[in-house]
């Protein structure tokens, strides 16, 4: 029987006869997730990552920008493409670059973050991958916020710092300056195609018989544990997720990562009782040998099924993740697939995440000479119950976000107690 990749490549190979200049581009495993996660959002949302900049007033120009932005899309096929659904395929379909930067203004009494997140509450999903948002903070505000925002399609967490780079250096040209070259154009293309043919043969490989079984085995009693909506509604106005954050000394060589996922699985504890396989997604993985670092070819996403019944011993969860990680290249669809074909009635949600970065790889966002200081706007909607991201550098950095139509701000923040207890016992500071 052949794979999943097998049958993806297959349906857009049907699609697609190869000849002259591409219009559709196929997907990698992981864009093929977010199709999925999309798909099953009643409301048909795709999963947004933004970075959030404060500038003094008056610092950035929007045509500058706006002219950055889109010689930047011009340059990466990812930015520039529409992620779409032909006779049931996912592809990305190839238009001219058109960067939106949306100024917004704020109501009497308002500030730029409730600004962003009604912005990106409404965000289209048919229109450009990029968009910048820019939004003077509050009428008397000394700031102003610019929102570099992507459809995670489109990127994952390592491009960000290239992202952010090349807006900057593009920035600093001028409105004025060429965009890339064709042959540049060109020869980017060619190393994106090459790069998700090369990640979609690994995945086929992936795919195989073997790992089929381990999954299936692994994830048999897998089941989403997600409380149905709250019976009561939250009052009008308040924002739809809930967050914590913490900082404490790092150690030397940061916390290791099987201590981070048992740090979950006690927060899964908390929220769902004990006694449940919870279904936790964390990204994993790398290119390709060979492969070009295209924005769009991107990390798996890896289920690790958190046991919340009698507590595993961080070994325990050790050696689990390490039997996880000669499967991890299998992608996620064919995961779901063999949890389902082994009996598991889970159908591709995650009740948890957790994504780990290192700051030091963080380069800021400079403007025209000024640097941007990146921040944080809560409140706006998430995906799932919860989400935990793990900051390693100087400092450790853990913060928590959580739909509040799920679940309820002193569950969530037990949880998070629970978590932050479980990697070392926290010094809070302001976040």
């Amino acid at each position: 029987m052949l794979s999943i990749t097998s049958q993806y490549l297959a349906r857009f190979r049907r699609l697609h006869a190869g000849d002259g200049t591409p219009v559709l581009l196929p997907v990698t495993g992981a864009q093929r997730r977010f199709a999925l996660v999309r798909a099953m959002d009643p409301h048909g949302r795709p999963d947004l990552v933004p970075m959030f900049f404060a500038f003094p007033r008056g610092t950035v120009d929007p045509e500058r920008l706006a002219a950055a932005a889109n010689h930047l899309a011009a340059r990466h096929p990812v930015l520039r493409a529409r992620p779409t659904v032909l006779r049931g395929t996912p592809v990305l379909r190839l238009e001219r670059p058109r960067v939106p930067v949306i100024q917004e203004t704020c109501a009497p009494g308002e500030d730029a973050a409730t600004v962003l997140r009604r912005a990106l509450g409404r965000w289209e999903p048919e229109g450009a991958p990029l968009r910048l948002f820019l939004v003077p903070d509050g009428p008397e505000g000394t700031e102003e916020v610019l929102a570099v925002v992507l459809d995670h399609s489109a990127c994952d967490g390592q491009s960000l710092a290239r992202l952010v780079e090349e807006l900057g250096a593009g920035y600093d040209e001028g409105p004025k300056a060429e965009g890339p070259s064709p042959a540049d154009v060109a020869a980017e293309l060619a190393a994106y195609q090459d790069a998700v043919l090369r990640q979609l043969d690994a995945e086929e490989r992936a795919g195989a018989p073997e790992a089929m079984a381990y999954w299936g085995e692994r994830l048999r009693t897998v089941c989403e544990q997600a409380p149905v909506a709250r019976p009561e509604p939250l009052s009008p106005g308040a924002p739809p997720s809930g967050s914590a954050a913490l900082r404490m000394p790092a150690p030397s060589d940061g916390v290791p990562f099987p201590e981070l996922l048992n740090a979950c699985r006690a927060a899964a504890a908390v929220l769902y009782g004990a006694g449940h396989v919870v279904p936790l997604g964390y990204p994993w993985g790398g290119r390709p040998a060979g492969a070009a670092p295209v924005l769009g070819c991107f990390l798996n996403t890896v289920v690790f099924p958190t046991t919340t019944g009698d507590a595993p011993t961080a070994s325990a969860t050790a050696a689990a993740w390490w039997d996880d990680l000669d499967h991890a290249a299998t992608p996620f669809d064919a995961v779901v697939h063999a949890a389902r074909a082994a009996g598991s009635g889970w159908r591709g949600r995650l009740d948890g995440m957790l994504t780990v970065d290192d700051t030091r790889r963080q380069p800021p966002l400079h403007l025209g000479g000024v640097t941007g200081r990146e921040i944080h706007v809560d409140g706006r909607a998430v995906r799932g119950p919860f989400a935990v991201s793990v900051s390693q550098g100087p400092e450790l950095r853990l913060r928590m976000v959580w739909d509040r139509a799920v679940l309820p701000d002193h569950a969530a923040e037990s949880a998070f107690t629970a978590l932050a207890d479980a990697v070392r016992t926290p010094v809070p500071t302001a976040d």
